[in-house]
């Protein structure tokens, strides 16, 4: 599609391909494999699968418009489909990396994030160094002549900590390492990557481009050379395949995507601006706050605050910190008590105990993730409503 178009039109129409019923919305393809007219045609596509429908582990009619769409509302030149956000990380690091190569990494990551790189890329021989992500001396002392990746997660899970991608990227490009950015809690909606020096832009679809929690997908973009000649031959084979269903789900999420975003920033601001000012309430964590440490840096790279939230509530020990978080959670009427994020609905958990409690308790207490901490990610509900629910258990 023209890259004339504004980034809502990308968002509705981008990678659209009619069939010959010409159908207005897109077609869902729910099948395995394609038919050819001869032999020789189905040894020229096979021999070129990356180019031609074949088989739906490869490529897939309605993943392709997916992938057309989400490149072009990042601004990336390709993208691979995969199954979900956590299949995306490994097939990039698969796809870059091999025995005896080392990453450098935000220590400001979503927990099974951090486990497969501390726990299942380590059995494989390779290594990982994790650092403060607003620290830039940090990224250049860890950098090793075997560094081949950084990979950052900004704003964080669950502290929405920020990191600086431009500056970041300078440091990544001098040590000859590949750059991969997770911008799943902003999307392209309030964050573009690519164009603040990022290689790569991952993605867990799940998230705020289904938006309404219905679907798994994950998302790699990038340059053509890389995606297409690196990242498919992976996929290609190991198969970590996004479904043609999932696909069209999110197809029609991203047609709503910047509306939704544009929602959840403005009542998350107005739930966090809430939540500083209750007395139970020790702190809170969001960038579009102006109390959040990385506040300018968030409206130099970010279009707004985003739909994610973190704060602690009042507590002498842990002992009593978890106990007055569980209250707030198991008080709640409105809010779902689920770890998702990005969906209409608005969700609420304890990090300690759910997303992060596969990590060791010194990565938590050094990630910030105490028992006082609860995440929200607000939906779009009525931002006063959510603030009552919240009250429910605050106010106790």
């Amino acid at each position: 599609m023209d890259d004339s178009f504004n980034f809502d039109t990308l968002a509705v129409r981008a990678g659209t391909v009619r069939t010959d019923f010409n159908e207005h919305s897109e077609a869902l393809f729910l099948t395995s494999s394609f038919c050819f007219t001869s032999a020789a045609e189905a040894a020229e596509r096979f021999k070129h699968s990356e180019d031609y429908y074949t088989y739906s582990r490869f490529t897939n009619p309605t993943v392709t418009m997916f992938q057309e769409r989400l490149a072009a509302l990042e601004g990336g030149e390709a993208c691979i489909a995969t199954a979900s956000g956590m299949s995306a990380i490994l097939s990039v690091v698969m796809a870059a990396m091999q025995a005896g190569d080392h990453i450098v990494s935000s220590r400001a990551l979503f927990g099974s994030t951090l486990g497969m790189f501390s726990q299942i890329f380590s059995r494989f021989g390779i290594t990982t160094t994790y650092v403060d992500p607003v620290d830039l001396d940090a990224w250049k002392a860890a950098v090793r002549p075997e560094t081949k990746m950084f990979f950052v997660e900004t704003p964080s899970n669950p502290m929405t900590e920020l990191c600086d991608i431009e500056a970041v990227g300078k440091i990544a490009k001098a040590a000859g390492a590949i750059y991969v950015v997770d911008n799943t809690f902003c999307s392209p909606a309030v964050q573009q990557p690519l164009k603040l020096g990022a290689d790569v832009v991952m993605h867990s679809a799940t998230k705020l481009i289904d938006g309404q929690g219905r679907v798994l997908g994950g998302a790699l973009v990038g340059t053509r050379q890389f995606i297409i000649e690196k990242v498919f031959p992976f996929v290609r084979t190991a198969g970590p395949t996004m479904s043609a269903f999932n696909a069209w789900i999110l197809l029609k999420g991203m047609e709503t995507l910047a509306l939704r975003a544009e929602r959840h920033s403005a009542s998350s601001l107005t739930v966090a601006r809430w939540l500083e000012a209750h007395p139970t309430v020790k702190r809170v964590f969001y960038p579009g706050l102006e109390s959040h440490p990385q506040y300018e840096l968030a409206k130099r790279q970010q279009r707004s605050g985003g739909s994610v939230l973190a704060f602690e509530v009042v507590g002498e020990t842990p002992e009593q910190q978890r106990e007055n978080a569980w209250r707030v959670i198991d008080n709640t009427k409105l809010c779902s008590i689920t770890a998702n994020v990005g969906d209409t609905r608005t969700t609420i958990t304890h990090p300690a105990t759910t997303t992060h409690s596969r990590i060791t308790p010194e990565a938590r207490a050094q990630a910030g993730i105490t028992e006082a901490l609860l995440r929200v990610a607000v939906g779009l509900e009525d931002a006063d409503d959510i603030c009552a629910d919240l009250g429910r258990g605050l106010n106790r």
